[in-house]
């Protein structure tokens, strides 16, 4: 199993965020970019309120009592699956093999999602797979830049084994200053796409934000993408709140054989940036994905809300509502185009969890 021995080093990320000209882009007015819907934003006051919240709000179950269960990974292991495989890694990391090479979401390997070591969210297991055992990888796929799915270290540590970068605009000028060669990054606007062999790739749009420090708030895009290979369809969201857009992407790109969309790290405080499990469900639905698989947790603790959480609920309206469900544990092999489901591996009494279901009851779909 990989060790976790990825540390971040800087205070805070005054690299530069995006090209000195301005990027010619619908979304980019006044030196920063811009949701195309109406997003809530912090305020002083708000903001205040939050922080007090995540510092003495925490519930006790926010993080988990006992070991997560992760499938250790080799070397071997990887190379040998067939083709269509998919291996979450932790968060929003994921590990695809398609048109038999090797496709990187988001790698976070830090012990914190935080710009240092130790401070800030810490893990909750180590990643499946050390970093120096992961394969060559065709293209590391990036959502936007926040530290849960940035991690410098983790970037710079890939770099020689990575053949492209593929990020929204601007992140890709912060992996061009930390040291990465220009040639290896393209960075794209919603909408926009690249082919990397057979594989295409679309930048969708997303309802988020993006920043590192103190003063460069939504100075790059974030952005959602779909990967259309000659033999599926996947959809990752990255971080985004609800909006009309997912039912945009669908209708344009798919349908999706399997989705990869946020659940997790969610509070009824932020619903424009974050997405609730029942929001989670009709994003896919608008999609017309086949298969949901729930990202974004089990991994770091982001959040108000019991860490087991999301999975309960994404479970719940699954069952309700139809939706295919796939939950793989870290480190478990999922195939793309299976119908393989995956356990309940974040109970740790199956019992009391079954019991409590019935009592807990059902969320609606929708906004």
């Amino acid at each position: 199993m990989g060790s976790v021995s990825m540390s971040n080093t800087e205070i805070i990320d005054d690299t530069p965020a995006h090209a000195d000209v301005a990027p010619a882009s619908s979304h980019f007015a006044g030196g920063k970019f811009h949701n195309a819907h109406p997003t809530q934003k912090l305020t002083l006051t708000s903001g205040i309120r939050l922080m007090w919240r995540l510092l003495t709000g925490k519930p006790a179950d926010s993080v988990p009592t006992h070991p997560v269960p992760v499938h250790a990974l080799t070397p071997a292991d990887v190379r040998k699956a067939p083709d269509l495989s998919l291996w979450r890694l932790g968060h929003s990391t994921v590990l695809l093999k398609i048109a038999g090479v090797y496709w990187l979401t988001d790698p976070v390997f830090a012990e914190r999602a935080s710009p240092v070591g130790f401070l800030g969210p810490k893990r909750f297991h180590a990643p499946p797979i050390a970093l120096n055992a992961l394969p060559d990888i065709e293209a590391v796929i990036l959502s936007h830049d926040h530290y849960d799915h940035l991690d410098r270290a983790t970037v710079l540590a890939l770099a020689p084994r990575v053949k492209h970068f593929v990020t929204p605009l601007g992140v890709g000028d912060r992996l061009i200053a930390w040291g990465i060669a220009a040639e290896k990054v393209q960075q794209l606007d919603w909408w926009q796409e690249t082919h990397i062999g057979s594989v295409r790739l679309v930048a969708t749009p997303a309802r988020h934000f993006s920043g590192r420090g103190l003063g460069d708030g939504n100075r790059t895009l974030w952005a959602s993408w779909a990967l259309v290979a000659p033999e599926a369809r996947l959809f990752f969201s990255g971080d985004s709140g609800y909006f009309d857009g997912f039912k945009t992407i669908g209708e344009r790109l798919g349908p999706f054989d399997l989705t990869l969309i946020e659940n997790g790290a969610y509070d009824p405080a932020w619903p424009d940036i974050h997405m609730q499990p029942r929001h989670t469900v009709q994003a896919h639905l608008d999609l017309r994905g086949k298969r949901l698989l729930p990202i974004h947790n089990g991994t770091f603790d982001l959040a108000l809300h019991a860490w087991t959480d999301p999975f309960e609920q994404i479970t719940r309206l699954a069952q309700r509502h139809a939706v295919p469900l796939s939950t793989p544990s870290m480190g478990e092999r999922l195939d793309i185009l299976g119908a393989g489901s995956g356990s309940t591996w974040w109970r740790h009494d199956e019992q009391a969890h079954a019991a409590d279901l019935p009592a807990r009851g059902l969320e609606q779909v929708g906004p």
